[in-house]
């Protein structure tokens, strides 16, 4: 089979941890090769996630680097097991493959924690401010390309309908709730929205107000991903050249300390939801 020419993020990481398990070990790639009983070379597409792995050949790998972690290594098998298309797939040669990375993230989440604060985060969005946002750019998209970008945004938030979504964690500041993308009925419809989804069992919403002043990572607009298990956690940090994804343990740590100073200094899902029905009120 001929390596892939792009793989997903979700296809990357695997072939990432099959790399870190080789080289805590001390194996080499013709050590993983021999194992195997594939040409070496074979084996940096793997680790790249250029070539697929099976389940089996995971746990061979696994049990011979000596990994005792099963709880990782059936969770990366049963990555290596992944065979079915997601629906995300037919956006493919639509749109940039990180939207495609950001929607297969999303899909296998057990936990998503998001901080914002200019942006609403897309699972949250109605479909008439996601154009808007859309719309919002430079150079301006084609109609064509804003109307793919909006149904790809929509289809991204069946993955809260599922019998058993993700937990949704989510941080605003008072400044996204604020941003009035496509006028004031736009908005309170959004911030309407926003009120019905906090309302949900699995999703919890948290508005840091101006009053509460500076807190870490006010700057950005921050993804945690809890995995299956947390060695597969991943952050993804928004920037207007596309989404970064990371993934050392370090920056892991640090994400969640980001998150939980902002927590802090939010006010309870209760009470953010008596400010946002008062900013609705207000439009």
């Amino acid at each position: 089979m001929a390596p892939r020419s792009t793989p997903t993020e979700r296809q990357r990481r695997l072939g990432t941890e099959l790399r870190k398990m080789r080289m805590a070990a001390g194996m080499t790639t013709e050590y993983a090769a021999g194992l195997l009983g594939v040409p070496r070379t074979n084996v940096p597409n793997m680790e790249s996630g250029r070539s697929g792995i099976s389940p089996e050949r995971v746990r061979t790998l696994a049990s011979n680097y000596g990994c005792v972690d099963q709880a990782l290594v059936d969770a990366l098998a049963a990555m290596a097991a992944e065979r079915d298309k997601g629906w995300w797939e037919r956006y493919r040669g639509q749109l940039p493959v990180s939207f495609l990375d950001i929607a297969e993230m999303e899909w296998h989440a057990r936990r998503l924690r998001i901080a914002v604060t200019v942006h609403l985060p897309g699972l949250l969005q109605t479909e008439d401010h996601a154009r808007a946002v859309f719309e919002a750019v430079i150079p301006p998209l084609p109609s064509a390309d804003v109307d793919v970008r909006v149904a790809h945004r929509m289809d991204r938030q069946q993955v809260l309908d599922r019998p058993e979504p993700p937990v949704l964690d989510v941080i605003v500041h008072e400044a996204a709730l604020r941003m009035e993308f496509g006028g004031a009925a736009v908005a309170r419809r959004q911030l309407e929205h926003l009120l019905r989804m906090s309302e949900r069992e699995a999703v919890a919403v948290r508005v840091i107000p101006f009053k509460a002043g500076g807190f870490p990572g006010a700057g950005q607009s921050v993804v945690y991903v809890d995995a299956v298990v947390p060695q597969l956690d991943t952050v993804e940090l928004d920037s207007t050249h596309g989404p970064e994804f990371i993934d050392s343990e370090m920056q892991l740590r640090k994400y969640r300390a980001q998150l939980d100073a902002a927590e802090s200094v939010a006010l309870s899902p209760d009470a953010s939801r008596t400010f946002i029905r008062a900013l609705a009120d207000d439009l």
